[in-house]
């Protein structure tokens, strides 16, 4: 099978043919550049045989490359224009039409994955990057791996470690699920339009075997949200509207081994996970629900 990619030229006639302009309520800024969309194949790893779930694929940059691995390709595209083109412009590049499915909804609310993709390759709308990339991995388990392209602040967030200025809510999510690390720079000249901001490759590995339940999950988030909507505050006083008072907080916090003195960005999911497990130990009503 050979597969052909698009160019800038063919780009701008699709988006022509589908009345398509490009939105920022959308966030859609179009890939142009065929040696960009290999570098991200090329950084997910993707093999031959393997499924991939592709967010937004808009006009079939990027799907094509997955595609050129020899993957097949679940694409979950918002946009009913360009989810109803995109069969066509793959099978015109040389794909057998049976290695795309597409889904035609919104990201955010779907709860299934056609053929159970392994991988997540994506160039994720700067709006919903970290909310889609939390839904997917929260419900679709069997994604073992991905690279994403987004807003370099976000993918700075994303990989960040604790002790760092950067580090916050996003980071300890991310960090629930798996190894996140930055896997490359993109310029902006190879979209169209050109955006206004940095773009940078993210990648992740899930964690082997499960973390926690998911009313342990859904627990350490609310901590975590707490923690880092007052993250100038010491945890003691950032907690204590979940715990009632800084005096209870400060219980929980010294039975899961962290300095209530301590501030959100010092600590590791794995503080995070045991302040959740001792709130549940003590039956303290202010984290239920």
């Amino acid at each position: 099978m050979t597969v052909t990619l698009l160019g800038a030229t063919e780009i701008r006639r699709l988006a022509a043919e589908l009345d398509v302009t490009p939105t920022k309520k959308l966030g859609q800024n179009f890939v142009v550049d065929a040696n960009t969309v290999r570098k991200i194949v090329h950084a997910a790893r993707v093999q031959p045989g393997e499924r991939v779930v592709e967010v937004g694929p808009g006009l079939g940059s990027l799907t094509l490359a997955i595609l050129e691995a020899g993957a097949a390709v679940t694409a979950v595209e918002i946009d009913h224009r360009l989810a109803a083109r995109l069969a066509q412009t793959v099978v015109e590049h040389g794909v057998a039409p049976e290695m795309l499915t597409v889904v035609d909804a919104d990201a955010l609310r779907i709860t299934e994955l056609p053929g159970e993709p392994t991988v997540l390759v994506a160039n994720l709308p700067y709006n919903v990057s970290v909310p889609v990339l939390l839904h997917f991995l929260e419900n679709f388990d069997y994604l073992q791996r991905g690279v994403v392209m987004v807003q370099a602040e976000v993918a700075e967030r994303l990989a960040a470690k604790p002790g760092s200025k950067i580090y916050g809510s996003p980071s300890v999510k991310a960090a629930w699920y798996g190894e996140w690390k930055l896997s490359g720079t993109v310029s902006r000249q190879v979209f169209w339009p050109v955006p206004n901001v940095d773009s940078l490759l993210v990648g992740f590995d899930r964690s082997e075997g499960e973390r926690g339940s998911e009313d342990e999950r859904r627990r350490t988030f609310r901590i975590v949200d707490a923690a880092f909507n007052q993250r100038r505050k010491m945890l003691r006083q950032a907690l204590s509207g979940i715990f009632g008072s800084s005096a209870a907080a400060s219980e929980v916090l010294i039975a899961a081994g962290v300095a209530p003195t301590a501030r959100g960005e010092d600590l590791t999911v794995e503080d995070y996970q045991r302040i959740a497990q001792h709130a549940g130990s003590i039956d303290e009503v202010g984290i239920t629900g």
